[in-house]
């Protein structure tokens, strides 16, 4: 019976230890009023990184920058602007890195094909060595004095008769 309590009381102890749910991201002063504009706010900040988390959206983190970007959105959005227009507006102001979905750029399919460019090379520098050392041990090959080609030619008119 206290096997089976043991783990229990580890996880239940684990639980309470665990930190709260953010609640900044739940407090009431930072909603707006109207529920269709939070909706829109939330559905923006879920699109928008935390600089600080990196992998959390604006809406799940309790940082301060976060908290303050979700401010900012909701005031965009409370003074009429359109999701585009505080998506850009957020954009302009912190770049690529703060959109979890970045936009299909130049600078981001170099990004995204850089793992693959550098594996390509790789194997082709790996293809060319392998090539010129084929060539050097080829070039390398000592020639055959008069002795050791006569010594061949013999050899090849023994293996003709056997055959």
């Amino acid at each position: 019976m206290i096997r089976r309590l043991v783990p229990a009381l580890a996880l239940g102890a684990a639980l309470l230890a665990a930190p709260p749910a953010p609640a900044a991201v739940g407090d009431p002063a930072e909603r707006l009023r109207d529920p269709a504009l939070e909706a829109r706010a939330q559905a923006i900040g879920r699109e928008l990184r935390c600089l600080v988390c990196q992998n959390q959206s604006i809406e799940d983190s309790d940082a301060p920058l976060a908290r303050d970007l979700r401010r900012i959105v909701r005031e965009q959005v409370a003074a009429g602007q359109s999701n585009a227009e505080v998506m850009r507006f957020v954009h302009d102001r912190y770049g690529d890195f703060v959109l979890l979905r970045p936009r299909l750029t130049a600078a981001t399919a170099l990004l995204w094909a850089t793992p693959a460019l550098a594996l390509g090379g790789g194997a082709l520098l790996i293809l060319a060595m392998r090539r010129r050392q084929a060539a050097e041990a080829a070039l390398a090959a000592p020639e055959l004095s008069e002795a050791e080609r006569a010594r061949l030619r013999a050899a090849e008119r023994d293996g003709e008769r056997a055959a």
